[in-house]
């Protein structure tokens, strides 16, 4: 897996980067949700320079030029419902991309620390030679991306896969690395060391879907 980490190297980026982080400037959700989809923005446009393009001419009122265009066909599949704001960011730039939805979350069956990742809805077009990004803004343990791969299967054979995130731990990227084909790319706006005993990154920035819509019973 190819793994393109954004925070070693200075880039406005940085600034997106720490308000999501940052206690204070958290506590406007409507900025939080921006600045997730700023990042995916950035990464969007990073990840477009490896697609496949094509020649088109494209008339001007004085006259014809001709211009390389996107030729790939892309699936966007977005964990719900933390992926939604940088879903929306990486569609921004890809509008004419199929879109794909799947609901994972954490199931604590004996009230500790230990957990599964449950999925229980999943609605995706065909996956044959097109190229899939997935995305999930927080890649902790890598439980929920392994679990969307499974989730994936049967609905055919993608050309390339991608995976935009916005915050990770080194042993999620490891499990990703893993758990995926050598084709897979990561692109993600940051890494942090650790993760606590519940499995969430630290320093990290908190529950990235809370903070975007609001906490859950």
């Amino acid at each position: 897996m190819i793994i393109h980490q954004f925070d070693q190297t200075n880039s406005i980026l940085n600034s997106f980067i720490a308000e999501i982080r940052d206690v204070n400037i958290q506590k406007d959700a409507m900025r939080f949700r921006r600045n997730i989809e700023r990042i995916g923005e950035v990464l969007a446009y990073e990840m477009s320079k490896t697609l496949d393009y094509e020649p088109k001419e494209v008339t001007t009122p004085l006259g014809i030029k001709k211009s390389f265009l996107c030729s790939d066909k892309l699936v966007l599949c977005s964990v719900l419902r933390a992926g939604l704001p940088l879903h929306h960011g990486i569609l921004s730039y890809f509008d004419g991309a199929e879109n794909a939805f799947i609901s994972a979350y954490r199931n604590h069956p004996n009230n500790d620390d230990a957990f599964e990742v449950i999925v229980n809805y999943f609605a995706a077009p065909p996956l044959d030679d097109k190229i899939l990004v997935l995305t999930d803004p927080m890649l902790a343990t890598g439980k929920t991306l392994e679990n969307v791969l499974n989730a994936l299967k049967g609905h055919g054979s993608p050309k390339q896969i991608h995976i935009i995130s916005v915050i990770g731990s080194k042993t999620g990227v490891a499990k990703v690395a893993e758990t995926f084909p050598d084709y897979t790319q990561l692109w993600i706006a940051a890494v942090d060391e650790g993760l606590t005993s519940k499995g969430y990154i630290v320093p990290g920035l908190g529950d990235a879907g809370d903070l975007s819509y609001g906490a859950k019973l």
